[in-house]
């Protein structure tokens, strides 16, 4: 079984309170929720409250799941509930991406087709010079084979060819399992990003190559890409 699990913690550091932000009519999660619930993979979908306040921003066909406010991030929750739940593989959908496609959420699920796949994620073709030299966007670098081989805030190799990586993940549960119970590196601390406790523990990503346009919500000045 596939299944979706959007994390939605409530009281995020650079925008407060984002994922229940009301955009154009809905709340940038039921926006997430509603998108995702296109998707012709996913046999279920869940999201991942840390908060009884965020239940008044959704929709009442959306099935949450209440999960420990001691998370130090999306992908703890997101195990949480694959823990409690007989699944295969886990997707793991950012409850700021409000314009995520389903068809992205089916091809990366597709990837697992190849059983040498334990985890996943999504990069796309749509970076601009702006971006490059944007921290709040990031960077990936990709091996021939489509795996991950940097993921960085700064474009500091100038002979790369980055693309710009869509905070979506897919994980076989053991996979899920195994990355959680790691400590977080160093190269993950430096940088605030995750995905590097993977490749710093030789768990290979493959990436979906894309063109999506859409940004994720990071501060509220993103904002601007999204409302009417």
């Amino acid at each position: 079984m596939n299944l979706g699990v959007i994390p939605g913690r409530l009281n995020s550091t650079r925008f407060p309170k984002k994922i229940v932000y009301p955009l154009n009519g809905k709340s940038v999660i039921q926006h997430v929720y509603d998108n995702a619930k296109e998707s012709k993979l996913l046999n279920h979908l869940v999201i991942a409250i840390d908060s009884m306040e965020t239940l008044s921003h959704l929709n009442k066909n959306c099935e949450t799941v209440l999960t420990s406010q001691r998370h130090e991030s999306g992908t703890d929750r997101v195990a949480e509930v694959a823990g409690k739940i007989n699944c295969n593989i886990i997707v793991n959908i950012q409850g700021d991406e409000p314009n995520i496609d389903a068809d992205i959420i089916d091809n990366l699920i597709r990837l697992f087709d190849d059983p040498n796949v334990e985890m996943a994620s999504v990069a796309s073709t749509d970076l601009n010079e702006k971006d490059l030299d944007n921290s709040n966007v990031v960077k990936v670098s990709l091996d021939k084979e489509n795996n991950a081989k940097t993921f960085e805030r700064s474009s500091n190799n100038k002979n790369a060819e980055y693309f710009r990586h869509i905070g979506i993940y897919a994980y076989r549960k053991k996979t899920l399992e195994k990355f959680t119970n790691l400590e977080q590196s160093e190269n993950e601390r430096k940088l605030k990003l995750e995905q590097l406790r993977a490749l710093d523990n030789n768990i290979a990503i493959k990436l979906l190559i894309t063109d999506f346009q859409h940004r994720s919500i990071d501060v509220k000045e993103d904002l601007k890409y999204y409302e009417i």
